[in-house]
């Protein structure tokens, strides 16, 4: 594996979830794998469990791990080509990408979108430069469109507390105080879209995600209709993507918040989200406290799906 920016990077998803399986069993199992190597984590945006679930799954597979933030300790980068370097950036990506690269075995790279301009973030430019000019593998530990990391783990989560072989996922938007990406929501879906559960989309008119990752999935505008008999309910916010509102909130309706009426209408569905969460706007204190709420298994099965990438990378 040379790269691991989406679902299709992981190939068939049932012999990724026995890789995750046999892992959780034994997270150690495979710690001279990464004897003797090292791990460059790159963020040029915060962290919490993706930092400490991506370090601590390549600590257990026996790498060396150097943490990076590019906006703490390093000189501020450059990232456009053609640029008159008279500002306060005094080096650019393409030189600081071999470089970075002569230093390590495998990078991982976090970088969001902009949400300025639509065409430069669904690109993915940051991403596609360390994977182009690294010499070494990539992964993403979300950029600007995916957060394959953390998908896989809500997949794994998902494996973990279903009920039945086929479970109703229903993926729904809610209010947040400020522009967040389509990574997680675009992720999500595409990663929802390579099983064969019942997946439906839900949102107010004018958050509709790219085509590409809404897939097959069913959209749904009505969420009464989308929660009715849910066995999952997966709540995130993202900003609108299409023209002229990319990047933009366009409403803050506290009627979908996820609350207690809400999660009535399915089938004991497990609450999901990736964290952080904006509690009482994305979802009640009474429904993330509540004994459905799978949010910390999800959040702990970040370190699984990322020892199971890295994994992949050292055997290959």
């Amino acid at each position: 594996m040379k790269k691991f920016t989406c679902v299709a990077d992981i190939g068939d998803i049932n012999r990724a979830l026995n890789e995750a399986r046999e892992i959780k069993k034994d997270r150690f199992a495979f710690s001279q794998l990464g004897k003797n190597k090292t791990l460059l984590m790159i963020f040029f945006n915060s962290s919490l469990r993706t930092r400490l679930s991506t370090q601590k799954a390549a600590m257990n597979l026996g790498m060396n791990v150097m943490v990076l933030d590019v906006n703490q300790g390093a000189w501020k980068l450059e990232t456009e080509r053609g640029v008159i370097m008279d500002g306060d950036k005094a080096e650019h990506l393409l030189e600081a990408i071999p470089v970075m690269g002569s230093y390590c075995d495998l990078i991982g790279v976090r970088s969001f979108a902009n949400l300025v301009d639509k065409k430069s973030d669904y690109e993915e430019k940051v991403l596609s430069q360390f994977i182009e000019y690294s010499g070494k593998p990539v992964f993403s530990m979300e950029a600007a469109t995916r957060h394959p990391l953390q998908s896989f783990a809500d997949l794994i989560t998902i494996d973990e507390f279903k009920t039945k072989e086929r479970p109703k996922v229903v993926l729904t938007w809610a209010p947040h105080p400020k522009a967040l990406p389509q990574a997680v929501a675009n992720s999500f879906a595409e990663w929802m879209n390579a099983t064969d559960y019942e997946f439906v989309i839900t949102h107010p008119e004018g958050y509709e995600l790219a085509p590409e990752f809404v897939g097959k999935a069913r959209v749904e505008y009505d969420r009464e209709k989308a929660f009715k008999g849910a066995d999952f309910i997966y709540a995130k916010n993202w900003s609108a993507y299409s023209d002229p509102n990319y990047g933009k909130v366009l409403n803050k309706d506290p009627k979908w918040t996820v609350d207690s009426k809400a999660m009535s209408l399915t089938d004991g569905a497990f609450f999901m989200h990736c964290l952080p969460v904006r509690r009482n706007m994305i979802v009640t204190d009474e429904v993330i406290e509540s004994d459905k709420s799978i949010v910390i298994p999800e959040a702990a099965n970040r370190e699984i799906s990322a020892q199971t990438v890295i994994k992949r990378f050292l055997e290959s």
